[in-house]
């Protein structure tokens, strides 16, 4: 059987239809003995729409580099105002600085002006001594006011935000310059007409108190003692704001099923303190323990701070920072002690 010849205008449609199928990427349908090919332009086909984009970074990460943000600021300041001169105090702790006219030359001494700040210097060792005694028995006097307080204040009576706010006020208004006033101390504030204000809070009434009840003949110690707490009543007070302010929020923490619980019992007053307010507070007194002792190792009226400063003021920078440094390691070492020794005894609520 002979081929049949295919038809020459079928072919060249055929071959003119896959030519515009390379060009425009669209199959045409096939033709038929008899059609002609069109020679109006196909439309091209739609692209693809574009899906949108997303960050190839996950969830979590960007919430990362949000926060990193946020305290970039912070950590710029902490380099460059806390961690930069906090090495250069240290540097300058074991070297001699000399202050020349557009220049600070530094000498390395190695260990000469801590041996010097602790054997040489006449004062600085009895100003640690007093500052560690002060803090030993001004800290638990501290907390025991601070939780006294707190429970009195977390109960329900007329007045009591009034009452807050003004053992809360010394926190606002306690700068350097006021606390300096109220203790008597004029020489370094300027204000030397305000000595009888200072007398309000310095008065011997506890002696009094003691020789009106006929109390005598205690020994010089017990004396001193006394004297010496009572004439620092109002800085305990003063001390106290932001210990009874946790305190506070650490009573509001306690459900009421334990206080329903407790009276259910028949527990007593001094019973419910013990066995349930106590334990449930005893977090906070470690916290306001470690605050207390490095507020008391930083108030304004601390002598050790103050023969630093003096120090610096006289261009003394080698001994000023020697100092800086040894009194930072017996806070750090005082500090860590501490909560060694009260972390036994702290009860934490497991859930």
């Amino acid at each position: 059987m002979a081929k049949k010849r295919p038809d020459p205008e079928i072919e060249a449609a055929r071959e003119k239809a896959a030519q515009m199928k390379a060009e425009i990427g669209t199959e045409l349908p096939p033709l038929k003995a008899g059609d002609t090919p069109s020679d109006e332009p196909v439309p091209a086909a739609a692209a693809p729409e574009k899906e949108p984009k997303h960050s190839k970074l996950p969830y979590e990460k960007r919430k990362a580099l949000y926060g990193y943000g946020f305290i970039a600021l912070w950590m710029v300041g902490t380099l460059l105002f806390f961690l930069i001169p906090l090495v250069t105090s240290l540097y300058y702790s074991f070297c001699d600085v000399q202050v020349n006219p557009g220049s600070l030359d530094t000498k390395w001494v190695g260990l000469q002006k801590y041996s010097d700040v602790l054997t040489v210097d006449p004062n600085y060792t009895d100003y640690l001594g007093d500052m560690l005694l002060e803090t030993l028995w001004k800290t638990p006097l501290v907390l025991i006011f601070s939780l006294f307080i707190a429970v009195i204040l977390n109960q329900k009576f007329k007045g009591r935000v009034l009452a807050r706010a003004i053992f809360f006020l010394p926190v606002i208004i306690a700068t350097g310059p006021v606390y300096r006033i109220i203790n008597g101390d004029m020489s370094s504030t300027g204000n030397t007409g305000a000595a009888q204000f200072s007398t309000m809070f310095s008065t011997d009434l506890i002696g009094e108190l003691m020789n009106f009840l006929g109390i005598y003949g205690l020994s010089d110690n017990m004396g001193t003692v006394i004297s010496t707490v009572a004439d620092n009543i109002f800085g305990i007070v003063w001390s106290s704001g932001i210990q009874i302010l946790l305190f506070l929020a650490a009573l509001q923490n306690i459900p009421p099923s334990a206080r329903e619980a407790a009276q259910m019992e028949g527990a007593t007053a001094w019973e419910y303190f013990w066995k349930i307010t106590f334990p449930y507070v005893s977090p906070f007194i470690l916290a306001n323990l470690i605050f207390t002792v490095i507020d008391s190792f930083t108030s304004p009226m601390n002598s050790v701070m103050n023969r630093i400063l003096d120090m610096k003021n006289d261009w003394k920078f080698g001994e000023a920072s020697a100092m800086a440094w040894i009194y930072f390691i017996i806070v750090l070492a005082a500090i860590g002690l501490v909560t060694a020794i009260v972390n036994k005894f702290i009860y934490y609520e497991v859930d």
